[in-house]
């Protein structure tokens, strides 16, 4: 099978596709990738260093306000259309799948109208402005959290769950943990903030770092390698306790989520598809800052269900964090109770699900 994949703009489009492309790879040697982006997206230099091979077209999304970029934008949506058709015709494209960003717009859509089966795969719990438009085209529309369905047509909506779920699934708990620094014998809070960190998740932890080292668990803090410095300046004054391991950045987070007892975190489609995979509860603090307010709307798809604790940004506080840290681990019953409820609702084997579905869309085709 030969198929197409697009998804670009930020990590939660392009690491599920990743993932997926590389689940696929492992049960599938047969099939064929083609990835097409942006030149100027984080996907240029992500997808190459897989092996996969690449091409680009020129994209850019709408402004919300009226703008003469607008104008531009929607001629270069013709362009990237027409540059799509000639793409995916010279790869002869079996099916294709967008995991979302501007560039899926005119990939996806000029699949539709070539008739070539296709796919969008919906990450978060209240879809992006592209995967609304191209709702209208496609022939499947796979989502992570049943919250989605309702902005979708429900004929054509399928929970899948996200492919990035798959990756963390199996993984040594133990070596993550001794790959951190972290003690075998103690729960363990992994504190992360995203991959750039979160000021305001590292301001409450600093001013909470003394009474944190009297607390019989060991705290795993992701500052984020932009932050790093302020926070060592800060240790520095403070001192750092023991039970308390300070990282920059983890490059092997799916061995340690998987020796985690607990997480505080965003609440990223990626983070909660991987955190409910593997049944850790969480503290979730949803960004304010993205669109649709959506990573809230994530959190609470899990909050709603006992699966974490929402604590919203302009609430966070130092004692707040480590007052529902406490109540968590300190309940043998709570933690039992919320490990179930996160495992519940994961869905470990998106990347089979996804492909599946593009099978049968295939073969329904050859019919």
């Amino acid at each position: 099978m030969k198929i197409a994949v697009s998804g670009g703009g930020t990590g939660g489009h392009i690491y599920p596709a990743l993932a997926l492309i590389r689940e696929i790879q492992k049960d599938n040697k047969d099939a064929e990738f083609l990835y097409i982006g942006t030149e100027s997206g984080l996907e240029s230099n992500l997808v190459p260093r897989e092996n996969i091979p690449f091409k680009s077209i020129h994209i850019t999304g709408f402004k919300r306000k009226l703008s003469f970029e607008n104008v531009k934008t929607i001629m270069r949506f013709i362009k990237g259309v027409k540059n799509s058709k000639k793409m995916l015709q010279e790869f002869k494209a079996d099916v294709v799948i967008g995991t979302g960003g501007y560039v899926c717009g005119p990939v996806v859509y000029a699949a539709a109208k070539l008739g070539i089966p296709t796919i969008i795969h919906e990450q978060n719990s209240v879809p992006g402005l592209t995967n609304k438009f191209l709702s209208k085209y496609v022939d499947r529309i796979a989502v992570c959290f049943e919250e989605a369905k309702q902005f979708f047509p429900q004929e054509k909506v399928v929970l899948t769950g996200n492919p990035r779920a798959s990756e963390v699934i199996g993984k040594d708990g133990i070596k993550g943990r001794l790959s951190a620094g972290l003690k075998t014998n103690l729960p363990v809070v992994l504190i992360v903030g995203g991959s750039r960190g979160a000021k305001p998740i590292n301001e409450a932890v600093l001013k909470s770092l003394a009474e944190l080292g009297e607390k019989p668990y060991q705290i795993l803090y992701v500052t984020g390698d932009v932050h790093i410095e302020e926070v060592q300046k800060e240790v520095e004054l403070i001192g750092n306790p023991s039970n308390v391991i300070i990282k920059p950045f983890i490059h092997n987070m799916p061995e340690v989520l998987a020796g985690t007892d607990l997480t505080v975190a965003r609440a990223g489609a990626t983070t909660l598809a991987e955190l409910t995979s593997l049944g850790i509860p969480s503290i979730l603090i949803p960004s304010p800052y993205v669109t649709n307010n959506h990573q809230e709307k994530n959190a609470r798809s899990l909050s709603d269900h006992g699966a974490a604790e929402l604590l919203l940004e302009k609430e966070l506080t130092g004692k707040k964090l480590i007052e529902l840290m406490d109540q968590i681990l300190m309940s043998e019953v709570k933690l039992t109770d919320m490990k179930k409820a996160s495992k519940k609702l994961g869905i470990p084997d998106a990347s089979k699900r996804l492909y599946t579905l593009m099978e049968d869309l295939v073969n329904k085709k050859g019919q």
